[in-house]
């Protein structure tokens, strides 16, 4: 399964360099069921984001952020 995911602000990716946020992201580590790992697979592929911006969006969301 390949995904596309562009920064939907128009802005061009460069390294160590944030686009869509203030910083920039760093590698974290959570624990999830298999099942919920299959729903956040699911809705990220439908909303055309990576895992790792969907579970950002929905924190930020969440937060009202």
């Amino acid at each position: 399964m390949v995904l596309k995911v562009t920064t939907s602000k128009g802005k061009k990716r460069v390294k160590n360099n944030p686009v869509l946020y203030d910083s920039l992201k760093k590698q974290k580590g959570i624990w999830l069921t298999t099942e919920t790992w299959g729903l956040i697979e699911q809705q990220a592929v439908l909303n055309n984001l990576s895992r790792s911006e969907y579970i950002e969006q929905l924190i930020r969301k969440y937060h009202g952020r």
